[in-house]
């Protein structure tokens, strides 16, 4: 997941560096922060290619920031990221699981918005 991390994180750069995260640790709650979680997947085509389903939660201070964020990143990973070469890893396709919700966090109140792609890849 890394490579995703790696992708997002220059594909936002208005984003602060550390905003794309694959881990929640020493985050400070109300921080813009894009998380990005492995959900599952399989192997597939003679066991050359990767199939990972990406879970991605947008935490942001005010509901509408978190909202259009949320669909800028959808976009970004449904849209650009299928054809894009990425620390060794070659993107074949991305697909919708789950569109953008509204998903509050249940510990910090924070607005969070997420939704779930899977991800189609090759090790190059």
């Amino acid at each position: 997941m890394a490579f995703l991390v790696a992708f997002l994180r220059a594909a936002l750069p208005d984003l602060p560096g550390q905003a794309v995260t694959g881990d929640l640790v020493g985050r400070d709650p109300g921080s813009t922060t894009v998380y990005l979680e492995h959900a599952g997947g399989h192997r597939a085509v003679r066991h050359r290619m990767d199939r990972a389903e990406i879970e991605y939660s947008i935490y942001a201070a005010q509901r509408e920031s978190a909202a259009a964020l949320a669909h800028r990143v959808r976009s970004i990973l449904l849209d650009q990221l299928p054809g894009e070469a990425v620390d060794g890893a070659l993107v074949l396709d991305a697909a919708d699981i789950d569109a953008v919700r509204y998903l509050p966090d249940d510990t910090s109140r924070e607005h969070c918005y997420g939704g779930e792609v899977a991800v189609s890849y090759i090790e190059e």
